[in-house]
């Protein structure tokens, strides 16, 4: 049996999945205000174990994935043995020439003169900006010349001139990291245009100023004219209940007694020093500043019955959003495939977080050339059939979201359409997001939305729209173009057929609400429908 039915099946009867709950209609409202923990851990969640859970050791799990066919081993999660290592292939953009290592080393040493004359030579440059796409001009012929050799400069040119610390630099921009993700860029994007200005600005709010939202041509934008008089429905004044979780951030390397107030990187991590010298020792179930230890997570989990009002005693819930982000919050290099995978086998979710994927924050349009189309097709491919596999969707939703970065449209028991989608393609630290920047929809991901609404209008469909990364211009999430596009096709399908949007990321209990006409009124007449994000407040899980 899959280890998320032994999570979620077993455990907690409230969470009812949409292949498996029967319509009921639930006339109760929240439940208790507090829950004690069971003193013992809910050991049969998991079939076997490598380490069994004690009052000050968190367990580990032997667990299996049954797509991949393995059980993933100890050293992958151990506490002790962090691997910093691993063999995930490494994409480079295709060079221009076949040229020899000598060439290819002079032209690296070449290229780092250049950039720091830019630098820190006038040369004739005004500002900071300019500056910064004159050096991205010269990384350009570099990347597509010697892309191999990019990732090693770019460590030499930030240590250089102190970009960053030593370390980060290294675990910054290695080949394994994000050092191959920036050949990338470099070698595809329009550096001297608005990808440059993108790239620049992301790097340093002092080098370029945030560009300004294109101009968004809706010209045959939309296959059909907004209905005359389109209104929402009347509600029909039933009531069901819905679980949403999101940003679990499961760490199963968490090191009971390690130190939970650490100054940098993830705390509650094993350490060399005597866990004696711990300022906070980290507690069994959690602390504020470190991921989701398996103690907490069951926890949060066995609560849900009894907080909401649901489960054995009364009407579960009618179905079950998950946000996204399930993985930790490692640094890049302690993150790898196989442990991107290992975290996929737990709580069910609707949408992948931007943590949820190898780099972290990194997804690739098809419409890359070559392989880099591809090389983040292991992952879609992997979650959707473990949604397959679990029942979740059925076989020809797993091939849609297999071609659709994970994304897919479905019709529940209720009738209602869900929609979800990867805000990876809208989220700034998505570095292959700054490539042709004036398409803001390069993934093709706001055409599959925009198909999917029509279709759902033109059956009379009420749909609910799923991701992770909230929309907006708050100056820190979502690029601007993308996000201009999702506003107008959410205008166009409101309230009429869009009722609701669901995010997650911030970890704050907050609400977005959507106007009409570019929100240039503000009032209750012109609110089309509510986006919520959540549901806790800077915690995870939530």
């Amino acid at each position: 049996m899959a280890v998320m039915r032994h999570i979620f099946l077993p455990l907690i009867t409230s969470v009812v999945f949409l292949s498996e709950v029967s319509v009921s209609i639930d006339k109760e409202f929240p439940g208790a205000a507090s829950y004690v923990v069971p003193t013992a851990f809910p050991t049969s969640v998991f079939s076997s174990y490598y380490v069994q859970p004690t009052p000050n050791v968190e367990p580990q799990p032997a667990i299996y994935d049954p797509v991949l066919n393995i059980t993933f081993p100890l050293n992958l999660t151990d506490p002790s043995t962090v691997q910093t290592v691993n063999n995930d292939p490494v994409f480079y953009p295709p060079g221009i020439a076949d040229i020899t290592n000598a060439t290819a080393e002079a032209l690296v040493g070449l290229a780092l003169a250049d950039i720091k004359s830019i630098i820190y030579d006038d040369g004739g440059l005004s500002g900071n900006c300019s500056k910064c796409i004159a050096a991205l001009s010269v990384g350009k012929f570099l990347a597509q010349s010697a892309p191999t050799l990019v990732p090693d400069a770019m460590i030499s040119l930030c240590q250089a001139t102190q970009f960053q610390s030593n370390l980060t630099c290294k675990n910054t921009y290695a080949p394994g990291a994000f050092g191959a993700i920036w050949t990338q860029v470099l070698a595809l994007a329009d550096v001297t245009g608005l990808d440059g200005r993108y790239i620049c600005n992301s790097l340093s709010s002092n080098f370029c100023p945030t560009p300004l939202t294109s101009p968004l041509n809706t010209t045959n934008l939309f296959p059909k004219s907004n209905p005359a008089n389109a209104t929402a429905p009347k509600a029909s004044g039933k009531r069901v209940k819905v679980l949403h979780l999101s940003d679990f951030h499961l760490d199963p390397r968490y090191q009971v007694a390690s130190e939970a107030n650490c100054s940098s990187g993830l705390c509650c991590r094993y350490s060399t020093a005597p866990t004696s010298q711990a300022v906070f020792p980290a507690p069994l179930y959690g602390a504020y500043k470190c991921d989701t230890p398996y103690y907490l997570g069951l926890a949060a989990l066995q609560s849900i019955a009894s907080m909401t009002g649901t489960g054995t005693k009364y009407a579960s819930p009618a179905w079950t959003l998950y946000t996204g982000d399930l993985v930790s919050h490692d640094t890049q290099n302690q993150l790898s495939r196989e442990y991107v995978e290992y975290t996929e086998t737990r709580p069910v979710f609707a949408v992948l977080g931007n943590h949820d994927s190898n780099p972290e924050n990194v997804e690739g349009p098809h419409s890359l050339p070559g392989p880099l189309g591809k090389q983040f097709s292991w992952n879609y491919n992997h979650v959707s059939a473990l949604w397959k596999h679990n029942g979740w969707i059925d076989e020809e939703t797993a091939e849609q979201a297999a071609i659709y970065y994970a994304a897919y449209s479905v019709k529940n028991h209720f009738g209602l359409r869900v929609i979800t989608f990867n805000t990876d393609f809208w989220y700034r630290t998505n570095f292959l997001n700054f490539i042709n920047t004036t398409d803001p929809d390069v993934s093709g991901t706001f055409s599959f939305m925009i198909k999917e609404l029509q279709a759902a209008e033109d059956a009379g469909e009420r749909v609910w729209i799923i991701g992770h990364v909230l929309s907006g211009w708050d100056g820190s999430n979502p690029l601007p173009n993308p996000t201009n596009l999702f506003y107008q096709i959410i205008d166009r399908y409101s309230p009429h057929v869009v009722a609701n949007i669901f995010w997650g990321h911030t970890h704050e209990d907050q609400a977005i609400i959507y106007y009409a006409n570019n929100g240039t009124v503000r009032d209750a007449a012109n609110a089309l429908t509510t986006g919520w994000i959540g549901p806790r407040s800077h915690l995870s899980p939530t």
